[in-house]
């Protein structure tokens, strides 16, 4: 990485603390093997004194699919890991969370990333690839902001509530200077460009969680509930966080939901939504970090899933926020991956894993929550 672009970067992360992993990792001309397939693998490079801190488990393949808002954090973690455990590769694939927990439930990969959790019905499905009584459960690793890019020239702040935002998607407000919009915005110059609400195509925790923040923060504005499907009619769509933030990019008047990570990355403007607290909050790593931090364990038994408040109105707390979950089996895991697996997933969560990922642009969990993951992943087999 050149010596002015690495400046540039602590210089963003300590002025807005939002630098995504993105940035870091593009910059520096990422070798993590991120290709259009969407697939995270490092080439093992020779380990460190600070990386031989990892403890190893037994070499072997280990391949991961699933949430997309992930993929950056999964490229630090893999490359860090597989520097310090060369004898092991770690292929993860970002093709959404809903394709990641399809692959982990047929069978095809040793654990999944979804920004949402899996359905009762998934639990028990669960089971025949969990044998000897196992059954999948959750493990919350990174957390994060869903910022709502668009592209409006001319307009370099946009302030919007749930219910406005609500009605944007669903395609009950089609220009963007309705007087709704109009009212939160009263100092800027709005155009009759016509909204381009744009959505995933694909499976995704991201749409999960931003129509949760919807159901929530709006339920009377918002008729469709939450789920990794979208429902709502019209708007235009792509599949995939960088399909999406594209899509937003490349069209006048559009506008969309994606990881932060990815906004900065393509250099579009974000959203700054009211909540009823005394200022509008901007999507950042701080202010999602803040509205996180309340989150508690909703999960039965062991399961470490968790309740995020979307219709936070606390002062300086965003509130359109995901958590992400590694999903593995609580006993049965494939023997002949699990102890490489263990041991990655006990470094992504350790110390290690964990101390960096806010300059990667994600949120970080409430320390007795990490705590409790390293405490569940001991128990696992």
């Amino acid at each position: 990485m050149k010596p002015q672009r690495k400046s540039r970067l602590r210089a963003l992360a300590a002025g807005s603390a939002v630098v995504s992993g993105a940035l870091l990792l593009t910059a520096c001309g990422s070798s993590d093997g991120s290709g259009a397939s969407g697939e995270s693998s490092t080439a093992a490079a020779p380990a460190t004194t600070a990386a031989n801190a990892v403890k190893c488990g037994k070499a072997a393949h280990v391949s991961a699919s699933g949430s997309t808002a992930q993929e950056f954090a999964m490229q630090f973690w893999i490359k860090n890991y597989m520097r310090a455990c060369p004898g092991t590769r770690i292929s993860y694939k970002s093709n959404g969370s809903g394709a990641g927990q399809t692959d982990f439930l047929n069978g095809r990969t040793a654990f999944a990333g979804s920004d949402s959790a899996l359905s009762a019905a998934q639990i028990a499905q669960s089971k025949s690839v969990c044998p000897g009584g196992g059954q999948a459960v959750h493990l919350p690793t990174v957390g994060g902001p869903i910022a709502i890019g668009y592209n409006l020239p001319g307009v370099r702040r946009l302030i919007l509530d749930a219910p406005t935002l609500a009605k944007v998607f669903d395609s009950r407000i089609t220009k963007w200077n309705d007087p709704a919009i109009a009212k939160l915005n009263p100092k800027a110059k709005l155009p009759s460009t016509p909204i381009q609400a744009s959505h995933r195509s694909d499976s995704s925790g991201t749409t999960d969680n931003f129509t949760s923040y919807l159901s929530a923060a709006a339920p009377s504005a918002w008729p469709h509930g939450h789920n990794k499907e979208w429902m709502a009619k019209g708007g235009q769509s792509a599949k995939g966080s960088s399909g999406l933030v594209d899509l937003v990019k490349k069209t006048p008047g559009a506008i969309g939901y994606v990881e932060l990570s990815y906004a900065i990355a393509r250099n579009i403007p974000t959203v700054s939504i009211d909540t009823g607290a005394p200022a509008p909050v901007d999507a950042s790593v701080f202010t999602a970090s803040k509205a996180i931090s309340t989150a508690k364990i909703a999960g039965t038994g062991d399961d470490l899933v968790l309740k995020l408040d979307y219709a936070t109105k606390t002062p300086g707390a965003y509130p359109i926020d995901m958590v992400t979950y590694e999903i593995v089996c609580d006993k049965g895991n494939k023997a002949t991956t699990w102890p490489a697996t263990k041991a990655f997933l006990t470094y992504i969560a350790g110390v290690k894993g964990q101390q960096d990922l806010s300059f990667q642009g994600y949120a970080t969990l409430p320390a007795a929550i990490v705590n409790q993951v390293r405490s569940k992943i001991n128990s696992l087999s």
